[in-house]
């Protein structure tokens, strides 16, 4: 019996994480939208806004972008397509690895990064507030 209510625990604390977790996409989805962006698009903005990659280098090979971010490849790099297109980020190949590419902010995102980041973290703030 114990072990039931354990896991019966277990189970409604990841169901509420999962909750949680939707609600503040949808939260996020809102609240960026009116800037052009999405939860995820921000996401891959903030992460090149961040810092440096491991190299040093300020842009990211795609690779370290999707092990900072939760997308497949393939929506990655659908995702950074657009972010291209609409003059965000820019792509170059790794002058290292020609097979590789690299990811940077152009000004235009840095800026638009900036504008929006207050904005994104009022929406955490409030939304994972105890």
């Amino acid at each position: 019996m114990a072990a039931k209510k354990a896991e019966q625990a277990l189970v409604e604390q990841w169901r509420g994480i999962l909750d949680l977790h939707a609600r503040t996409q949808c939260e996020l989805d809102r609240a960026l939208g009116g800037h052009g962006l999405c939860a995820s698009d921000f996401e891959v903005l903030d992460v090149l806004a961040g810092g440096a990659a491991a190299d040093g280098a300020c842009a990211y090979r795609v690779q370290e972008i999707s092990e900072r971010v939760h997308l497949s490849q393939s929506a990655l790099s659908r995702l950074i397509g657009r972010l291209e297109n609409d003059g965000l980020v820019e792509r170059a190949m790794c002058p290292e690895d020609r097979r590789g590419v690299r990811v940077a902010l152009t000004a235009k995102g840095r800026a638009l990064h900036g504008e929006v980041r207050p904005v994104q973290r009022a929406v955490l703030a409030r939304m994972l507030a105890d």
